[in-house]
């Protein structure tokens, strides 16, 4: 994988913090650019961890507003318990991403813990995920008791009816949209498509380079199909609620 994990999150937590600023770009000139994912989905992470922290150069970021919503493939079954398509390790970390999003409203905060996550997911190391807090120097409490309680269910529920409520409907994730619209297969190309919905005068350098240009010949990118989700009944409790996830939970917290 090149350099070391904490190498690379720190290289982008950099880039990060340089290129993210107050943009000079009116609300209504954005491009609004959604990620339907689900954690554990090996294309989403690699869209993540590889493609997204390019707007965050060039001034990309200045005409984008970013919305994530990590719920993809998952079923809602009875008594409002969640089957997620890589099993009961993605329910909790899906949870534990809705949550930081709840906790953490600005972009400044949220998207480099998710993207920490996710690089520990692409990494094969998700279980150390907690280490994210630490180096981030972020409050593990505020997810941690989100994750524990009503408000992490409720927040699941809500990007699941924002999901099944697409059109059209998303067939597998990552689920890419621009302005509305899904990219289907084409969605690592995804800068090409928010240069071409912007409609603002203002000069945005990341967009007037070749690679801002839509690739007519499209390659293969891997996604985790709809219609795959596991059949056999591995189950969670949407409100993570299990006596092993609570021990753990526990534990980081009074780490």
């Amino acid at each position: 994988m090149g350099f070391s994990l904490q190498k690379s999150v720190s290289f982008f937590l950099v880039c990060f913090l340089c290129f993210i600023q107050f943009s000079p770009i009116s609300c209504e000139q954005k491009v609004t650019l959604a990620l339907y994912y689900e954690s554990l989905c090996p294309g989403c992470c690699s869209f993540i961890v590889n493609y997204l922290p390019k707007i965050f150069k060039n001034g990309i970021i200045d005409i984008v507003d970013l919305k994530l919503v990590p719920w993809g493939n998952t079923k809602i079954l009875a008594n409002n318990t969640f089957k997620c398509q890589h099993g009961p390790a993605e329910c909790l970390l899906d949870t534990v991403e809705a949550c930081a999003l709840d906790a953490w409203p600005d972009l400044n905060e949220h998207f480099p813990f998710i993207y920490c996550v996710e690089s520990l997911i692409y990494n094969e190391n998700y279980t150390q995920w907690e280490t994210c807090f630490k180096k981030l120097h972020l409050k593990a409490k505020l997810v941690t008791d989100c994750v524990c309680s009503e408000r992490g269910k409720e927040l699941e529920l809500r990007y699941a009816a924002e999901t099944s409520a697409l059109q059209p409907p998303h067939k597998y994730v990552p689920w890419v949209v621009v302005d509305g619209q899904p990219l289907y297969d084409d969605y690592t190309n995804f800068i090409s498509y928010i240069c071409k919905a912007y409609k603002g005068t203002a000069p945005i350098p990341g967009c007037s380079s070749s690679s801002s240009v839509i690739k007519m010949g499209r390659k293969f990118n891997p996604f985790c199909l709809k219609q795959s989700a596991i059949s056999e009944s591995s189950t969670i409790s949407s409100t993570i609620t299990s006596r092993a996830s609570r021990a753990k939970l526990a534990a980081s917290v009074s780490a």
